[in-house]
C-alpha cells in the first residue's frame, strides 16, 4: 500500500506543480484553491508512504515522478523545448526512479 500512496503523492505533485502555472503568481482563485489541494493531497499521501518506505528512497521517487511528469506536461501543454539532451536526461530520471524501486 506505501507504494500506492508514493505513486499518487507523485501524480499530484505534478498536478500542482502544473497548477501552479495557472495560478499566475497566486493571482487566480480557483487555480489556487486547486493547486493547494493538491499539494495537500500530494504531502500527505507522501507522509503515508513514508512509514515504511525509507526516506531517501521515498523523497526521490516522489520528486523524480513530479520532475518527470512536470517537463512531460510542460512539452505537450506549454511548448517546452523537446531537444534530445532534454529528453535524454528525462529518461536518467526514469531509469534513477526505476533503480531506486528495485534496489529498495
Amino acid at each position: 500500500m506505501a507504494w500506492i500512496y508514493l505513486l499518487v503523492a507523485g501524480l499530484f505533485e505534478v498536478v500542482w506543480a502544473i497548477g501552479l502555472k495557472y495560478t499566475e503568481g497566486w493571482t487566480r482563485l480557483w487555480p489556487s484553491v486547486g493547486t493547494l489541494a493538491a499539494m495537500a493531497i500530494s504531502f500527505w499521501c507522501l507522509s503515508q508512504s513514508l512509514k515504511s518506505i525509507p526516506i531517501g528512497t521515498g523523497y526521490a521517487i516522489w520528486t523524480g515522478i513530479g520532475a518527470v511528469g512536470a517537463a512531460a506536461l510542460g512539452i505537450l501543454l506549454f511548448g517546452d523545448s523537446a531537444s534530445w539532451p532534454r529528453l535524454l536526461c528525462i529518461g536518467l530520471i526514469v531509469c534513477g526512479v526505476i533503480g531506486l524501486k528495485v534496489v529498495g
